[in-house]
């Protein structure tokens, strides 16, 4: 799985070439630091807990 964990900060526009606008989202990212991790053994699954 590809993702990126942010806080979304706005939504603007840029514009190409040509003079198209193209809407964009600006998001803040990171520093994520992983705060639990879950295990089969103990939790029945595995994950982890991330921190923002």
């Amino acid at each position: 799985m590809k993702f990126i964990l942010g806080k979304k900060l706005q939504m603007t526009q840029i514009f190409d070439k040509e003079g198209n606008p193209i809407p964009v989202t600006l998001v803040e990212a990171g520093p994520c630091k992983v705060v639990q991790i879950k295990t089969k053994e103990k939790d029945g699954y595995s994950a982890i807990q991330v921190g923002f």
